[in-house]
């Protein structure tokens, strides 16, 4: 099982891999399609969205049995999209992210290999989105009224794992532009 959550090592691929985190409606997905489209580079989608949207299809909710398969279906996303990108792999999530969650929708409950891997795996740099822009239902999320809780557990477990990160506030374009001064720093001490 530990196998199937490991990361491709980027030693061997060279290239900076940044992370979007953050409580939901914050912007995430839409930073990272637009970090990937200006860096001309591929970027991880949420597999837990995808993997959500399948099962209320079904209309069957998620159970914490569904937390492993969820952490799985991400790294194998991610290690797909590594062998494509272009110096830079943005993330539309991580393990952390879904340890956060698991962790508040079943009452602090996580697969310890999936906490494991989440502290192991690396990323040069995590932006953690803040909560300033209107919440937005989209038939998944569902927690409008627990962002900031939900945001200062995200901060909280950053800085208790002692992962690199960057607070991203404002507008889209603030946002994007503070992403992107980071990201070429990050390019430049690379290449």
């Amino acid at each position: 099982m530990e196998e199937k959550l490991k990361q491709i090592s980027d030693r061997n691929t060279n290239c900076i891999k940044v992370v979007l985190y953050g409580p939901e409606s914050t912007g995430k997905t839409s930073l990272a399609k637009a970090l990937a489209d200006y860096y001309e580079t591929t970027y991880v989608e949420e597999f837990s969205r995808y993997y959500a949207e399948l099962k209320s299809k079904q209309n069957l909710p998620l159970t914490k049995d569904d937390v492993l398969p969820i952490a799985i279906g991400q790294i194998q996303k991610e290690n797909e999209q590594l062998k494509s990108a272009n110096k830079l792999l943005i993330c539309d999530t991580d393990l952390l992210e879904t340890q956060v969650y698991s962790e508040f929708y079943y009452n602090g409950f996580c697969p310890e290999i999936v906490k494991k891997k989440a502290l192991e795996n690396t990323y040069d740099l995590y932006f953690l989105t803040y909560i300033d822009i209107a919440w937005e239902a989209d038939g998944i999320r569902d927690k409008p009224n627990n962002r900031l809780q939900m945001y200062k557990r995200f901060e909280q477990i950053l800085k208790r794992s002692k992962k690199p990160f960057i607070t991203v506030k404002g507008s889209f374009e603030e946002r994007l532009n503070t992403c992107k001064r980071y990201i070429d720093e990050l390019l430049k001490k690379a290449y």
